[in-house]
């Protein structure tokens, strides 16, 4: 048996696929022995969905006539086991430090199939990435000057792309503006030791058009790279494709009716993922294709009629539908006659959008751990961590769960595998980390779970 939450009238039901929903459905039991024997919060990985968000993606591409090159964005997520699906499934992965970069190696990522893209690049970092012949990022004249410091001596010529910082990022420390680009060619031009194949960009956001006003400025510059004699192969857009987590309607709804007194903190957050968003990932990629370029070109004719690749590193997007997060309630404070606190096992830090000042804007889902009384009436509450601190608390939206949460019931998080379950985990108080686990299915067709390590995932 499962419960939404949800402010009545106005819920946020999550967005599940069929691996989840199931298992939502009809195992809840199996659920609870889970997290028994593993500890709260649990987080439970499917792999296989994010072969299939590549798929989606490639397919768009591919029907659209655009070489492509789609790294997985490996920071979205800690798991070895979603890194390994990306490279089973055909994809590159963006390392952005050391330790993604020798994950990667270990599963057998050779230096074709990666990028670096991090802009705070060390020297180890450098060193290994031009050990194995990885793509690097060039984020400023500052980093070509250490990447060349550390290039060995011999013949071996080292691939590199130069990160344009675009017009409307002009705030932004990450990148650099054209005049800058130039300068780099010059120095790459003199240099020897590298090869410059095009261009990068990351725009903040979630806006198609965005990354069409960006690649119209990186257009220019690779026309003046050629007249200059370079060869460029690459424009990489970076990531930021939008997930769907709730209904866009209900999202909608949920926007235009929500008011200060529906958060603890009395506060509506400034700043909000489009969790309800209109554009799915693919309908979002079809929007850029099929965006106007010069020269009465689409975004897909340029890329076909420069003989140029579109690079990207979807990270949320690739992991959509890969993870939920379950945590057991340890306690339910009434804080008024109508209102409680819901204390559970684990922290914000493992479903941490309030530290951001934001929101995690998709309902919790309740599993009883028995059946719940047929007194029991609807209650009010928030989520809160077990941890000392105050400012430790999963979900500062007021939730009005139908029948009042108890002690060793399961609250379930949908699709927490993007920047959610595990970007700020940590062991505070010393609790240990929380459990990442596979789901996969057994002999008989059941739920198992197998460890998220590399060479068991």
């Amino acid at each position: 048996m499962t419960l939404h939450c949800h402010k009545l009238g106005a819920g946020l039901p999550p967005v599940l696929r069929p691996s989840a929903a199931e298992l939502l459905a009809r195992d809840a039991q199996r659920l609870a022995v889970w997290v028994a024997r593993h500890g709260s919060p649990l987080n439970l990985i499917w792999p296989d969905e994010l072969q299939k968000n590549l798929a989606a993606l490639m397919d768009v591409l591919t029907d659209s006539g655009v070489a492509h090159a789609v790294y997985y964005g490996a920071k979205v997520n800690k798991s070895p086991g979603l890194m390994e699906a990306a490279l089973r499934a055909g994809a590159g992965i963006d390392v952005s430090s050391l330790y993604e970069l020798r994950d990667a190696r270990r599963l057998g990522a050779d230096g074709a199939r990666l990028v670096a893209t991090g802009p705070a690049k060390t020297a180890a970092f450098h060193s290994e990435l031009v050990g194995c012949g990885a793509l690097i990022s060039v984020d400023s004249p500052e980093e070509l000057d250490d990447l060349v410091s550390c290039l060995p001596a011999g013949q071996v010529v080292q691939p590199i792309l130069l990160r344009l910082r675009p017009t409307e990022q002009g705030m932004s420390r990450f990148g650099m503006p054209a005049d800058a680009i130039q300068h780099c060619l010059s120095r790459i031009a003199a240099e020897g030791k590298l090869r410059f194949d095009g261009l990068h960009f990351h725009v903040s956001g979630y806006r198609w058009e965005s990354r069409a006003a960006a690649l119209r400025e990186a257009a220019s510059l690779i026309t003046e790279s050629r007249a200059r004699g370079f060869a460029p192969r690459m424009i990489d857009i970076g990531g930021g494709l939008p997930v769907q987590y709730v209904d866009q309607l209900a999202y909608q709804t949920h926007l235009k009716a929500q008011v200060p007194e529906d958060y603890r903190t009395g506060k509506v957050p400034g700043s909000l993922y489009p969790y309800g968003g209109a554009l799915s990932a693919t309908d979002w990629l079809r929007q850029l294709l099929h965006a106007p370029m010069p020269k009465g070109r689409s975004i897909a004719g340029y890329f076909a009629d420069e003989g140029l690749v579109l690079g990207m590193e979807p990270g949320r997007a690739l992991a959509d539908q890969t993870a939920i997060s379950i945590f057991r309630v340890s306690r339910v404070k009434a804080l008024s006659s109508d209102t409680c606190v819901i204390f559970v096992e684990g922290s914000s830090f493992s479903a941490c959008e309030t530290w951001f000042a934001s929101e995690f804007l998709v309902d919790p889902i309740l599993v009883p751990a028995t059946p719940p009384s047929a007194m029991s009436k609807p209650v009010r509450g928030y989520l809160a961590g077990h941890s000392c601190l105050d400012e430790d608390v999963l979900c500062n939206r007021w939730l009005t769960f139908p029948v009042a949460p108890r002690a060793g019931d399961l609250l379930v998080y949908a699709n927490t595998g993007g920047y959610q379950m595990d970007l700020l985990e940590n062991e505070f108080h010393r609790h240990p980390m929380p459990r990442r686990l596979c789901v996969v299915q057994d002999a008989n067709g059941q739920p198992a779970l197998v460890p998220d390590t590399i060479g068991e995932a």
